[in-house]
């Protein structure tokens, strides 16, 4: 059985993808998010009205296995991996991009129609 063919097209699409993937460096996954939040000590300004949260913190969470790991990170932190931060969202725009070109090769290839 031969082995499917993309068209022509497709092959420079995945190859452009490829080359943008082997120039993507270091990337960090999960999520950086700032937070404020209330430390629960009775009479703390966190608990005042209108409430003066603590904060804001910079904070990583990711999985490592089946838990969750979060690291608080200082700004200066920031600033040294944001570039790695903004690499792991173009690395997850790039693969869902070879996975919807590879779904479409293979629709083509064998002839299925394209029911959403």
């Amino acid at each position: 059985m031969a082995s499917p063919q993309p068209t022509p097209r497709q092959q420079e699409a995945q190859q452009r993808l490829a080359r943008q993937l082997a120039d993507l460096g270091f990337a960090l996954p999960g999520s950086l998010v700032e937070r404020s939040t209330r430390c629960g000590k009775t009479g703390c300004r966190c608990n005042a009205d209108p409430p003066q949260l603590h904060g804001p913190y910079l904070q990583w969470t990711r999985k490592e296995g089946n838990k969750t790991v979060t690291r608080i990170l200082s700004p200066e932190q920031r600033e040294r991996y944001q570039a790695w931060f903004d690499n792991a969202r173009k690395l997850r725009v790039l693969v869902a991009e070879l996975e919807r070109l590879s779904l479409q090769a293979v629709t083509e290839a064998e002839g299925w129609t394209n029911k959403s």
